[in-house]
Order: structure tokens, then sequence, then C-alpha cells
């Protein structure tokens, strides 16, 4: 399994965190430790400052495919879900480079599931993310700079997709480092990714132990 993620593709967000929109999709890896289920909980390791949300649309790939054309590239598509890309900023931009930040145990909720057939045109899509019942982001994939044929394409062009491998497709405006309030995540937070014809993935926030 391989979960290969996209940064900065909704206009607005790049906007937001004061970024310059990407001439081509920008990737970056969260490993397989990363990831829990609906109702796991997010657990924040001792020192770990600035955890932020990020809801985001996955494409869960269910076809070996190399160098796939934008045309056919949803066929490898087996179906898609909620998604929520956790990330420590202090590590994230300490490092210069994205993975650490963005991999630590726990920070790669996803779920549920539903097949590509009954979510329809995945740019058509309502992506909202709230922390303790408040709506922090409201977005549209329609917003993204890449659709997720695009990125299908783009990503299969330098690296095989296999069948379980997952496409974080990016995230909508309102994430916590780009909002005046600055509102983090904390332990007995709980942290809810909806996306309409998907679902809702819901976690708890808890403190890690030394």
């Amino acid at each position: 399994m391989k979960i290969v993620a996209v940064g900065l593709n909704y206009r607005d967000h790049a906007r937001e965190v004061e970024m310059e929109l990407p001439e081509r999709p920008l990737l970056f890896a969260k490993w397989p430790n990363a990831v829990i289920g609906d109702g796991d909980a997010i657990v924040v390791p001792p020192g770990v400052e600035r955890v932020d949300y990020e809801a985001e649309l996955a494409a869960v790939i269910g076809a070996t495919v190399k160098g796939v054309s934008v045309e056919n590239a949803l066929e490898a598509v087996a179906g898609y879900a909620c998604l929520n890309d956790v990330s420590a900023r202090a590590l994230q931009f300490a490092d210069g480079q994205w993975t650490r930040g963005k991999s630590l145990d726990t920070f790669c909720p996803i779920g549920p599931v539903v097949p590509r057939e009954e979510v329809g045109d995945p740019q058509s899509l309502r992506v909202r993310c709230r922390v303790n019942g408040e709506t922090m982001q409201d977005g549209s994939t329609a917003d993204m700079i890449f659709s997720v044929a695009q990125l299908v394409a783009f990503i299969s062009e330098w690296i095989t997709l296999e069948p379980g491998d997952v496409i974080a497709t990016g995230t909508p405006p309102g994430v916590a480092m780009g909002r005046p309030d600055g509102r983090y995540l904390a332990p007995g937070d709980t942290v809810e990714v909806e996306i309409e014809r998907v679902g809702v993935l819901a976690n708890p926030v808890a403190a890690g132990v030394s």
C-alpha cells in the first residue's frame, strides 16, 4: 500500500498559506503506519506542536496502472474515501520537506470507502471539516487545480499504481495554519471530515505518552 499525497491542489488553500500555485502536482508520501480508521484516535506525541487537520478526497486505486492517460485514468479508481491529512506543522516546515511531519503514527485517518460508481463525478463534491462540531473547512472538489483524473495520470507516469494504493488529492481552505485564530488540534477534540456522496470520517484526538 502506498499513500501518495498531493499538496496545494486547491487555489484558495495555496493563497491562504501564501504559497505559489504549483505548475505540476506537488507529491509527497504518507507512510502506512499513519493509517487509522473511523473512530480511532489521532495520537499527538509529546512535544509535537501545531497539529493541523486537512479534509481530503481520497482515490483508492483498484488496478495496476503505469502511464495511463487522463481519459482512462478514472477506470483505475475503485472507490473514494474521506481522508484527514493530519500534519504536524512545526515538523513539516522545520524539515524543508513534508514526509516526517505528515507521517507520524495515526496521522492518516481514512474511511469509509465508497465504490466509484456510487460517487459519480469526483469533481463535484462538497468537502467539509469540523472540529468539535464547528465547521473549519467548506469547499468543493470543483476548485482543484489538478483533477482526480489528471492526478492519477501524472502519478502513474512516474510511479506504478497498484490495487490498494491511495491518492490524497489535496485540501480546501480553512486549515488552522491559514486561519487568523490558529485553531490547531488538541487532545480532547473530535475532528470530522465529511464528503458529499462519500460519508463522514470522525476521529478523537488524544495525547501520546512518553
